[in-house]
């Protein structure tokens, strides 16, 4: 019989989206989940984006260009400059198929099988299956529960730095935490990876969600210094709640990077017209649109935070941005555990599901009681699951 390759057995699987069988099997039962596993955004997508695709005209589905159509890279690149003061030419700016194709452009541009990235973690767990699939070793550094998952200290990510290291990569605000870095801490990575020569990749997909007072963003494309060693990836999926449409872009001032990227775009041809055409028309979203969103998003975050440390034995951390809260329970395994609320508890034909946290790291025996909560659900179903999960943990224990 013909045999699986090696890189296939050791594709990790989504801890997002693994328990997805067991929950279908509750709602073939009758069972309504609640699902606090995928941050699947459940504001409507600005109607200006839906619009373009329905009025457009186009008689010919055809290609792009390889790197993505001029006109929408051009867009982006002026919007970077309106919003942030941030200077970007068109040429910058590699439209991919999401966020994920970007990364999986970026780390095959910089990196051999055997290479090493160091990453703080929690991580986004699709981070484990990008690098296994071109035989790239993370390195993590462990940032903790006790202190919001803050920046590890960079003396720290000094130590891990070897021959073999091509780059830190980092969220931000990060995915699964909340966290979002502070100026001087991009600083620091900044001064470290121009010392060592090697690259820093930020995903800042979730940079339009910030909700503690005084914090801010601070993109790597800022003024950091890393015109050579910075490499950036966005979508649109989270800002526009438009995880459907599979846009994202890679950024990158370094030619080179861009240079060896644009081959890997060859290879798949052009990122989809319909869904670049929709993405171009959402830059025009009015500010308005993400004022609410963000408001909504912040009542939501107070309203989990609040009704979780009502909760015995449950420790919450409060995220500054993103909508994503990393949760400790009193239980010795977050995935038995969530597998049980699926496939064994209900109330009033009610669950809830999660994410075992375990996949986003990659030290074993960490994140082993944790679970990630994506708090992308209206108030009233987000406290009706706190409700179930509470129920669950006391039935649990028994």
């Amino acid at each position: 019989m013909p045999k699986i390759s090696n890189t296939g057995k050791n594709m990790p699987e989504s801890p997002i989206r693994k328990l997805v069988p067991f929950a279908e099997k509750a709602k073939s039962k009758g069972i309504e989940v609640f699902h606090l596993n995928i941050g699947q955004p459940d504001v409507k997508s600005p109607s200006c984006a839906l619009e373009a695709v329905k009025n457009n005209t186009i008689e010919v589905l055809a290609y792009s260009n390889t790197d993505g159509s001029e006109s929408y890279r051009e867009k982006l690149a002026n919007h970077y400059f309106a919003k942030s003061n941030i200077k970007l030419k068109a040429e910058d700016i590699i439209i991919t198929t999401g966020g994920s194709e970007a990364l999986l452009f970026a780390l095959g541009s910089i990196t051999d099988p055997g290479d090493e990235i160091i990453i703080p973690e929690p991580f986004y767990a699709n981070y484990n299956g990008f690098s296994s699939s071109l035989s790239v070793k993370i390195i993590p550094i462990t940032s903790k529960i006790e202190n919001n998952f803050a920046l590890p200290d960079i003396e720290d990510f000094e130590t891990l730095i070897t021959s073999k290291t091509k780059a830190i990569l980092i969220c931000n605000p990060g995915n699964p935490t909340g966290y979002c870095y502070s100026k001087e801490e991009i600083q620091q990575l900044a001064a470290l990876v121009k010392k060592h020569d090697i690259f820093l990749i930020a995903d800042e997909v979730y940079r339009e969600f910030i909700y503690n007072k005084g914090a801010k963003h601070h993109s790597i494309l800022g003024d950091f210094g890393l015109e050579e060693h910075g490499i950036l990836i966005d979508s649109v999926s989270k800002r526009y709640s438009m995880c459907g449409a599979r846009i994202g872009y890679l950024i990158s001032r370094n030619k080179d990077v861009l240079t060896t990227a644009k081959k890997f775009a060859q290879a798949r041809l052009s990122p989809p017209t319909y869904a670049q055409i929709a993405s171009e028309a959402a830059l025009d979203t009015p500010t308005s649109y993400f004022d609410e969103v963000i408001v909504e998003y912040k009542s939501r975050r107070n309203l989990l935070i609040e009704e979780l440390n009502k909760i015995e034995g449950v420790k919450a951390t409060k995220p500054m941005g993103a909508f994503y809260c990393m949760v400790e329970l009193p239980v010795d395994d977050a995935e038995k555990f969530s597998q049980w609320l699926l496939e064994d508890f209900s109330d009033n034909n009610q669950t809830v599901m999660v994410a075992p946290a375990a996949g986003f790291y990659t030290t074993p025996g960490l994140g082993l009681n944790q679970v990630r909560i994506a708090y992308v659900l209206k108030k009233e179903d987000l406290k009706r699951s706190v409700e179930l999960l509470k129920i669950a943990l006391s039935k649990y224990k028994n």
